[in-house]
């Protein structure tokens, strides 16, 4: 089954206290908890420049979560939260944000 690309975009992100929340298109939402979360993961696609090409994979402990568009307007926000988490791997952020290798970066476990 082929997605509609256009339903699998965000609508909204949001990033807080709470948790990562995402909310697509098509209404359906995704989302992840600080409490919940159990790995972070830098997706790189090479679809770039014209297309999106890196996405912040956040899985939870019930294996769901939430993938964030490396240029969603809450990116920052994400990326400064996330950088806070204890054992956050900055050095291979930087490596897989700074490559176009078709390649998914752990860049933190619990």
């Amino acid at each position: 089954m082929t997605q509609d690309p256009s339903s699998a975009r965000s609508r909204t992100v949001s990033v807080d206290d709470t948790g990562v929340r995402r909310t697509l298109a098509d209404g359906s939402e995704e989302a992840v908890t600080w409490s919940e979360l159990q790995s972070v993961m830098v997706r790189v696609i090479p679809d770039g420049p014209w297309n999106e090409d890196v996405f912040f994979m956040l899985v939870g402990s019930d294996g769901k979560g939430t993938a964030i568009p490396s240029g969603d307007p809450a990116a920052d926000a994400l990326i400064e939260r996330l950088q806070t988490l204890p054992g956050f791997d900055n050095e291979r952020f930087i490596e897989a944000m700074t490559t176009d290798a078709d390649q998914a970066y752990v860049v933190w476990q619990s």
